[in-house]
Protein backbone atom coordinates (compact mmCIF):
# COMPACT_ATOMS: atom_id res chain seq x y z
CA UNK A 1 0.00 0.00 0.00
CA UNK A 2 0.92 3.22 -0.90
CA UNK A 3 1.16 6.26 1.07
CA UNK A 4 0.38 10.00 1.14
CA UNK A 5 2.31 13.15 1.46
CA UNK A 6 1.76 13.39 4.71
CA UNK A 7 2.63 10.13 5.75
CA UNK A 8 5.45 9.91 3.71
CA UNK A 9 7.10 13.35 5.35
CA UNK A 10 6.03 12.05 8.83
CA UNK A 11 7.87 8.88 7.82
CA UNK A 12 10.94 10.44 6.75
CA UNK A 13 10.97 12.31 9.76
CA UNK A 14 10.86 9.12 12.06
CA UNK A 15 13.47 7.12 10.48
CA UNK A 16 10.80 4.54 8.83
CA UNK A 17 10.69 3.51 5.60
CA UNK A 18 6.49 3.24 5.80
CA UNK A 19 3.87 4.72 7.99
CA UNK A 20 0.26 3.71 8.66
CA UNK A 21 -2.69 5.57 9.92
CA UNK A 22 -3.02 5.06 14.05
CA UNK A 23 0.96 4.18 14.49
CA UNK A 24 2.78 6.19 16.94
CA UNK A 25 6.30 7.91 16.48
CA UNK A 26 8.24 10.14 17.36
CA UNK A 27 9.34 12.79 15.21
CA UNK A 28 11.81 15.49 14.55
CA UNK A 29 10.35 19.21 13.43
CA UNK A 30 12.35 21.32 11.42
CA UNK A 31 10.74 24.13 13.16
CA UNK A 32 9.38 25.47 16.12
CA UNK A 33 6.72 28.71 15.72
CA UNK A 34 6.44 30.14 19.14
CA UNK A 35 4.83 33.28 19.98
CA UNK A 36 3.16 35.04 23.51
CA UNK A 37 0.54 33.73 24.53
CA UNK A 38 1.68 29.59 24.37
CA UNK A 39 5.29 29.82 24.55
CA UNK A 40 5.50 31.47 28.11
CA UNK A 41 3.80 28.57 29.73
CA UNK A 42 5.82 26.53 27.69
CA UNK A 43 8.88 28.00 28.92
CA UNK A 44 7.97 27.48 32.36
CA UNK A 45 7.35 23.96 32.30
CA UNK A 46 11.13 23.47 31.14
CA UNK A 47 12.28 25.80 33.69
CA UNK A 48 10.63 24.15 36.82
CA UNK A 49 12.11 20.93 35.72
CA UNK A 50 15.83 22.04 35.13
CA UNK A 51 15.62 21.72 30.97
CA UNK A 52 15.80 25.23 30.41
CA UNK A 53 17.55 24.83 26.66
CA UNK A 54 16.71 25.20 23.11
CA UNK A 55 17.69 22.52 20.90
CA UNK A 56 18.91 24.78 18.04
CA UNK A 57 18.07 28.39 18.38
CA UNK A 58 18.58 28.94 14.45
CA UNK A 59 15.02 26.12 14.08
CA UNK A 60 13.00 28.20 16.15
CA UNK A 61 10.62 31.83 14.95
CA UNK A 62 9.68 33.94 17.62
CA UNK A 63 6.63 36.24 16.52
CA UNK A 64 4.35 38.13 18.69
CA UNK A 65 1.25 38.60 17.63
CA UNK A 66 -2.35 37.96 19.48
CA UNK A 67 -1.87 41.22 22.26
CA UNK A 68 0.69 43.19 20.72
CA UNK A 69 1.29 46.34 21.18
CA UNK A 70 -0.35 45.50 24.71
CA UNK A 71 -3.55 46.16 25.81
CA UNK A 72 -2.88 45.54 29.42
CA UNK A 73 -0.18 44.70 32.45
CA UNK A 74 -0.49 41.57 32.07
CA UNK A 75 -0.42 41.28 28.38
CA UNK A 76 3.06 43.28 28.63
CA UNK A 77 4.72 40.51 30.98
CA UNK A 78 4.07 37.91 28.56
CA UNK A 79 5.52 40.06 25.62
CA UNK A 80 7.98 40.44 28.16
CA UNK A 81 8.90 37.31 28.92
CA UNK A 82 8.87 36.12 25.44
CA UNK A 83 11.63 38.78 23.90
CA UNK A 84 14.10 38.56 27.19
CA UNK A 85 13.38 34.29 26.06
CA UNK A 86 14.60 35.00 22.30
CA UNK A 87 17.88 37.19 23.91
CA UNK A 88 18.78 34.88 26.12
CA UNK A 89 18.52 31.98 24.07
CA UNK A 90 19.90 33.58 21.39
CA UNK A 91 17.11 32.75 18.68
CA UNK A 92 18.11 33.86 15.36
CA UNK A 93 14.35 34.42 14.29
CA UNK A 94 12.89 36.99 15.77
CA UNK A 95 10.07 39.44 14.26
CA UNK A 96 9.16 41.97 16.96
CA UNK A 97 5.95 44.19 17.26
CA UNK A 98 6.34 46.49 13.90
CA UNK A 99 8.73 44.28 11.97
CA UNK A 100 6.19 41.42 11.84
CA UNK A 101 2.62 41.05 12.08
CA UNK A 102 0.29 37.82 12.19
CA UNK A 103 2.57 34.86 12.84
CA UNK A 104 1.43 32.23 10.47
CA UNK A 105 1.54 34.99 7.46
CA UNK A 106 4.54 36.47 8.46
CA UNK A 107 6.53 32.63 8.36
CA UNK A 108 5.17 31.66 5.69
CA UNK A 109 6.54 34.76 3.65
CA UNK A 110 9.84 34.37 5.30
CA UNK A 111 11.60 31.97 3.07
CA UNK A 112 12.59 29.74 6.25
CA UNK A 113 10.04 27.20 5.42
CA UNK A 114 9.92 24.53 2.99
CA UNK A 115 8.09 21.91 1.54
CA UNK A 116 8.96 18.75 2.66
CA UNK A 117 9.56 19.99 6.33
CA UNK A 118 7.69 19.66 9.69
CA UNK A 119 6.52 22.25 11.87
CA UNK A 120 4.89 22.68 15.72
CA UNK A 121 3.52 25.67 17.09
CA UNK A 122 1.25 26.26 19.93
CA UNK A 123 -1.27 27.73 18.05
CA UNK A 124 -4.25 25.68 16.21
CA UNK A 125 -4.04 27.50 12.78
CA UNK A 126 -0.35 26.16 11.93
CA UNK A 127 -1.91 24.05 9.41
CA UNK A 128 -1.81 27.23 7.42
CA UNK A 129 1.48 26.38 6.31
CA UNK A 130 0.75 22.55 4.67
CA UNK A 131 -0.23 24.91 1.68
CA UNK A 132 4.12 24.97 1.52
CA UNK A 133 3.81 20.83 0.89
CA UNK A 134 4.68 20.28 4.66
CA UNK A 135 3.32 18.62 7.53
CA UNK A 136 2.75 21.64 10.19
CA UNK A 137 0.16 21.21 12.76
CA UNK A 138 -0.80 22.65 16.34
CA UNK A 139 0.46 21.34 19.68
CA UNK A 140 -0.40 22.06 23.56
CA UNK A 141 2.19 24.13 25.55
CA UNK A 142 3.82 20.40 26.85
CA UNK A 143 4.63 19.26 23.14
CA UNK A 144 5.84 22.83 22.38
CA UNK A 145 7.83 22.26 25.70
CA UNK A 146 9.21 19.08 24.10
CA UNK A 147 10.10 20.30 20.69
CA UNK A 148 11.55 23.54 22.08
CA UNK A 149 14.17 21.51 24.73
CA UNK A 150 14.82 18.32 22.28
CA UNK A 151 13.26 19.56 18.86
CA UNK A 152 11.41 16.03 18.74
CA UNK A 153 7.53 15.66 19.57
CA UNK A 154 5.16 12.47 19.53
CA UNK A 155 2.50 12.22 16.29
CA UNK A 156 -0.02 9.27 15.98
CA UNK A 157 -0.30 8.77 12.12
CA UNK A 158 -3.35 10.53 10.73
CA UNK A 159 -5.71 9.23 8.25
CA UNK A 160 -6.07 11.53 5.27
CA UNK A 161 -9.18 13.35 3.61
CA UNK A 162 -8.71 13.81 0.00
CA UNK A 163 -11.04 16.83 -0.97
CA UNK A 164 -10.83 16.93 -4.71
CA UNK A 165 -12.13 20.11 -6.18
CA UNK A 166 -13.23 21.03 -9.84
CA UNK A 167 -14.42 22.83 -12.11
CA UNK A 168 -13.66 26.85 -12.79
CA UNK A 169 -15.14 29.11 -9.64
CA UNK A 170 -17.75 31.51 -10.07
CA UNK A 171 -16.95 35.34 -10.36
CA UNK A 172 -17.43 36.35 -6.65
CA UNK A 173 -16.74 33.12 -5.74
CA UNK A 174 -13.58 32.96 -3.41
CA UNK A 175 -11.74 29.79 -1.61
CA UNK A 176 -12.76 31.26 1.56
CA UNK A 177 -16.57 30.06 0.44
CA UNK A 178 -14.68 27.03 -1.31
CA UNK A 179 -13.60 25.77 2.60
CA UNK A 180 -16.87 26.79 4.18
CA UNK A 181 -18.80 24.26 1.65
CA UNK A 182 -16.23 21.73 2.47
CA UNK A 183 -16.77 22.50 6.64
CA UNK A 184 -20.47 22.56 5.75
CA UNK A 185 -20.79 19.21 4.11
CA UNK A 186 -18.54 17.56 6.97
CA UNK A 187 -19.31 19.10 9.64
CA UNK A 188 -16.75 20.80 12.12
CA UNK A 189 -15.65 17.28 13.24
CA UNK A 190 -15.72 15.85 10.27
CA UNK A 191 -12.11 15.63 9.69
CA UNK A 192 -11.35 15.17 13.03
CA UNK A 193 -7.61 14.11 13.48
CA UNK A 194 -7.29 13.72 9.92
CA UNK A 195 -4.95 15.38 7.27
CA UNK A 196 -7.19 17.79 4.64
CA UNK A 197 -5.39 17.09 1.28
CA UNK A 198 -6.69 19.31 -1.13
CA UNK A 199 -6.55 18.36 -5.05
CA UNK A 200 -8.35 18.96 -8.27
CA UNK A 201 -7.99 21.77 -11.46
CA UNK A 202 -9.40 24.20 -9.17
CA UNK A 203 -6.39 23.62 -7.08
CA UNK A 204 -3.90 23.73 -9.58
CA UNK A 205 -5.63 27.11 -10.39
CA UNK A 206 -5.39 29.04 -7.29
CA UNK A 207 -2.46 31.05 -6.22
CA UNK A 208 -0.90 30.49 -2.64
CA UNK A 209 -3.47 32.59 -1.10
CA UNK A 210 -5.63 30.66 -1.62
CA UNK A 211 -4.23 27.90 -0.63
CA UNK A 212 -3.56 29.41 2.36
CA UNK A 213 -7.02 30.25 3.11
CA UNK A 214 -8.02 26.21 2.78
CA UNK A 215 -5.18 24.72 4.89
CA UNK A 216 -5.65 27.57 7.41
CA UNK A 217 -9.23 26.19 7.98
CA UNK A 218 -8.74 22.40 8.60
CA UNK A 219 -8.97 22.90 12.16
CA UNK A 220 -12.53 24.28 12.06
CA UNK A 221 -13.31 21.05 10.52
CA UNK A 222 -11.50 18.97 13.66
CA UNK A 223 -8.04 17.94 11.03
CA UNK A 224 -4.77 17.53 12.30
CA UNK A 225 -3.79 20.45 9.68
CA UNK A 226 -4.16 20.83 5.50
CA UNK A 227 -1.71 20.03 3.10
CA UNK A 228 -1.34 20.83 -0.67
CA UNK A 229 0.92 18.92 -2.97
CA UNK A 230 4.47 21.37 -4.68
CA UNK A 231 3.64 22.82 -8.29
CA UNK A 232 4.97 25.26 -10.40
CA UNK A 233 3.06 27.41 -8.31
CA UNK A 234 4.10 26.76 -5.24
CA UNK A 235 7.87 26.92 -6.89
CA UNK A 236 7.57 30.22 -8.16
CA UNK A 237 6.09 31.33 -4.89
CA UNK A 238 9.06 29.84 -3.24
CA UNK A 239 11.77 31.12 -5.61
CA UNK A 240 10.57 34.93 -5.06
CA UNK A 241 11.67 34.22 -1.53
CA UNK A 242 15.15 32.97 -2.41
CA UNK A 243 14.52 28.98 -1.82
CA UNK A 244 15.30 27.32 -4.97
CA UNK A 245 14.28 23.25 -6.36
CA UNK A 246 16.88 21.47 -5.03
CA UNK A 247 16.86 22.81 -1.66
CA UNK A 248 13.97 21.21 -0.37
CA UNK A 249 11.99 17.80 -0.64
CA UNK A 250 8.38 17.59 -2.78
CA UNK A 251 6.03 14.58 -2.23
CA UNK A 252 3.14 13.44 -3.66
CA UNK A 253 1.04 10.83 -2.84
CA UNK A 254 1.12 7.54 -4.14
CA UNK A 255 -2.10 6.41 -6.81
CA UNK A 256 -2.86 3.41 -4.31
CA UNK A 257 -2.21 6.11 -1.16
CA UNK A 258 -5.29 4.81 0.86
CA UNK A 259 -8.01 7.58 2.37
CA UNK A 260 -10.31 7.27 4.73
CA UNK A 261 -12.22 9.94 2.98
CA UNK A 262 -12.73 11.48 -0.46
CA UNK A 263 -14.91 13.97 -0.89
CA UNK A 264 -15.64 16.02 -4.52
CA UNK A 265 -16.77 19.52 -4.69
CA UNK A 266 -17.75 21.26 -8.31
CA UNK A 267 -16.34 24.88 -7.86
CA UNK A 268 -18.67 25.76 -10.38
CA UNK A 269 -21.65 25.34 -7.81
CA UNK A 270 -19.98 26.86 -4.64
CA UNK A 271 -21.92 30.08 -4.19
CA UNK A 272 -20.13 32.97 -1.70
CA UNK A 273 -20.84 30.97 1.66
CA UNK A 274 -21.78 32.65 5.76
CA UNK A 275 -21.09 30.28 8.18
CA UNK A 276 -23.52 31.51 11.14
CA UNK A 277 -23.28 31.20 15.06
CA UNK A 278 -22.17 29.53 16.36
CA UNK A 279 -20.59 27.33 14.71
CA UNK A 280 -18.22 27.29 11.26
CA UNK A 281 -20.30 24.25 9.74
CA UNK A 282 -23.18 26.64 9.77
CA UNK A 283 -23.13 27.43 6.17
CA UNK A 284 -25.40 28.84 4.16
CA UNK A 285 -25.17 31.60 0.73
CA UNK A 286 -24.61 34.62 1.52
CA UNK A 287 -27.75 37.28 1.38
CA UNK A 288 -30.57 34.45 2.40
CA UNK A 289 -30.87 36.50 5.30
CA UNK A 290 -30.52 40.43 5.43
CA UNK A 291 -29.31 39.66 8.76
CA UNK A 292 -28.44 43.19 10.07
CA UNK A 293 -24.84 44.36 11.13
CA UNK A 294 -22.98 46.36 13.96
CA UNK A 295 -19.25 45.70 12.90
CA UNK A 296 -17.54 44.34 9.84
CA UNK A 297 -14.04 42.94 10.07
CA UNK A 298 -11.53 41.60 7.37
CA UNK A 299 -7.88 40.34 9.36
CA UNK A 300 -6.68 36.95 10.90
CA UNK A 301 -4.30 34.51 9.35
CA UNK A 302 -7.37 33.13 7.34
CA UNK A 303 -7.87 36.20 5.06
CA UNK A 304 -5.73 39.39 5.57
CA UNK A 305 -3.34 39.11 2.67
CA UNK A 306 -2.89 41.81 0.07
CA UNK A 307 -5.45 39.85 -2.28
CA UNK A 308 -8.03 40.03 0.33
CA UNK A 309 -7.59 43.87 0.73
CA UNK A 310 -7.98 44.31 -2.78
CA UNK A 311 -11.19 42.49 -3.00
CA UNK A 312 -12.57 44.57 -0.10
CA UNK A 313 -11.12 47.75 -1.95
CA UNK A 314 -12.72 46.74 -4.66
CA UNK A 315 -16.23 46.79 -3.16
CA UNK A 316 -15.25 49.62 -0.96
CA UNK A 317 -14.16 52.40 -3.75
CA UNK A 318 -17.06 55.29 -4.10
CA UNK A 319 -19.18 53.50 -1.23
CA UNK A 320 -19.81 54.03 2.37
CA UNK A 321 -19.97 51.77 5.22
CA UNK A 322 -23.73 51.98 6.27
CA UNK A 323 -24.33 54.27 8.90
CA UNK A 324 -24.28 52.10 12.37
CA UNK A 325 -21.72 49.83 11.24
CA UNK A 326 -18.08 49.95 12.78
CA UNK A 327 -15.59 48.27 10.14
CA UNK A 328 -12.32 47.08 10.73
CA UNK A 329 -9.81 46.04 8.35
CA UNK A 330 -6.88 44.37 9.55
CA UNK A 331 -3.41 43.85 7.01
CA UNK A 332 -1.88 40.95 8.19
CA UNK A 333 1.45 41.71 8.20
CA UNK A 334 3.37 44.60 8.15
CA UNK A 335 4.62 44.37 4.49
CA UNK A 336 0.92 43.83 3.40
CA UNK A 337 0.20 46.79 5.43
CA UNK A 338 3.02 49.01 3.39
CA UNK A 339 1.79 47.16 -0.27
CA UNK A 340 -1.85 48.28 0.59
CA UNK A 341 -0.64 51.98 1.10
CA UNK A 342 1.54 52.23 -1.94
CA UNK A 343 -1.45 50.48 -3.83
CA UNK A 344 -3.89 53.15 -2.29
CA UNK A 345 -6.06 50.70 -0.56
CA UNK A 346 -5.86 52.42 2.59
CA UNK A 347 -7.45 55.77 0.94
CA UNK A 348 -10.01 53.73 -0.06
CA UNK A 349 -11.06 52.42 3.11
CA UNK A 350 -10.60 55.53 4.83
CA UNK A 351 -12.81 57.28 2.64
CA UNK A 352 -15.20 54.18 2.98
CA UNK A 353 -15.34 54.87 6.83
CA UNK A 354 -13.27 51.78 7.62
CA UNK A 355 -10.56 52.10 10.37
CA UNK A 356 -7.57 50.04 9.25
CA UNK A 357 -5.62 48.90 12.26
CA UNK A 358 -1.90 47.41 12.75
CA UNK A 359 -1.41 43.77 12.17
CA UNK A 360 -2.26 41.66 14.80
CA UNK A 361 -5.00 38.47 15.63
CA UNK A 362 -6.17 41.22 18.44
CA UNK A 363 -10.01 41.44 17.66
CA UNK A 364 -10.10 37.59 15.81
CA UNK A 365 -9.80 36.14 19.20
CA UNK A 366 -11.74 38.85 21.37
CA UNK A 367 -8.32 40.23 22.83
CA UNK A 368 -8.11 44.09 21.59
CA UNK A 369 -8.65 46.35 18.61
CA UNK A 370 -12.49 45.75 17.90
CA UNK A 371 -14.14 43.59 21.11
CA UNK A 372 -17.23 42.56 20.65
CA UNK A 373 -20.18 43.83 23.11
CA UNK A 374 -23.46 42.11 24.10
CA UNK A 375 -25.49 41.73 21.42
CA UNK A 376 -23.23 42.93 18.66
CA UNK A 377 -23.31 41.07 15.07
CA UNK A 378 -20.05 41.12 13.54
CA UNK A 379 -19.24 39.65 9.95
CA UNK A 380 -16.02 38.50 9.92
CA UNK A 381 -12.90 36.92 7.38
CA UNK A 382 -11.26 34.95 10.42
CA UNK A 383 -12.04 31.62 10.78
CA UNK A 384 -14.36 30.94 14.03
CA UNK A 385 -17.60 31.78 15.14
CA UNK A 386 -18.16 30.10 18.94
CA UNK A 387 -19.58 31.35 21.64
CA UNK A 388 -17.24 34.59 23.37
CA UNK A 389 -14.48 34.27 20.38
CA UNK A 390 -14.37 37.64 19.57
CA UNK A 391 -16.10 39.35 22.95
CA UNK A 392 -19.20 38.89 25.00
CA UNK A 393 -20.67 35.48 24.59
CA UNK A 394 -24.29 36.98 23.62
CA UNK A 395 -22.46 38.62 20.18
CA UNK A 396 -22.93 36.81 17.26
CA UNK A 397 -20.22 35.83 14.78
CA UNK A 398 -21.02 35.14 10.91
CA UNK A 399 -17.73 33.98 9.09
CA UNK A 400 -17.53 35.17 5.44
CA UNK A 401 -14.86 35.82 2.86
CA UNK A 402 -13.51 39.80 2.57
CA UNK A 403 -15.31 40.61 0.17
CA UNK A 404 -18.68 39.56 1.88
CA UNK A 405 -17.63 41.29 4.82
CA UNK A 406 -17.02 44.51 2.38
CA UNK A 407 -20.73 43.95 0.61
CA UNK A 408 -22.30 43.39 3.98
CA UNK A 409 -20.03 46.60 5.40
CA UNK A 410 -22.02 48.97 2.67
CA UNK A 411 -25.33 47.24 2.52
CA UNK A 412 -25.72 47.10 6.43
CA UNK A 413 -26.48 43.75 6.63
CA UNK A 414 -25.67 40.44 5.44
CA UNK A 415 -25.36 40.82 1.16
CA UNK A 416 -24.12 38.36 -1.73
CA UNK A 417 -20.86 40.25 -2.89
CA UNK A 418 -21.96 39.15 -6.60
CA UNK A 419 -24.48 42.34 -6.00
CA UNK A 420 -21.37 44.63 -6.36
CA UNK A 421 -19.31 45.86 -9.20
CA UNK A 422 -16.03 47.32 -9.35
CA UNK A 423 -17.39 50.93 -10.64
CA UNK A 424 -19.01 51.34 -7.94
CA UNK A 425 -22.63 50.33 -8.91
CA UNK A 426 -24.78 47.85 -8.47
CA UNK A 427 -25.24 44.63 -10.36
CA UNK A 428 -28.88 44.90 -10.89
CA UNK A 429 -28.80 48.43 -12.18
Amino acid sequence: MGMTISEKILAAHSGHEHVVPGQLIECTTDWVLCHEITTPAALRMLEERGMDRVFDPSKIVAIPDHSVPAMNIKAAKMYQKLKSWVHEKGIQHFYDVGRGGIAHVVLENTGLVKPGQTLVSGDSHTCNAGALGMFATGVGSTDLAGAIYAGRVWFKIPETMLIRVTGDIQPGVTPKDIVLEVIKRIGADGANYMVMEWVGDTIDRLDMEGRFTLTNMAIEAGGKTGIVAVDDTTRAYLAARGIEPGSYTEYTSDPDASYKVVIDIDASKVEPTVAYPHIPSNGRVAGSDKIAVTHAYVGSCTNGRIGDLRDVARILKGRKVAEGVQMIVVPATQAIWKQAAQEGLMEIFVDAGASVSYPSCGACLGMHSGVLGPDDVCISSSNRNFVGRMGDPTAQIYLASPATVAASAVAGFIADPRAYNADGSNAAD
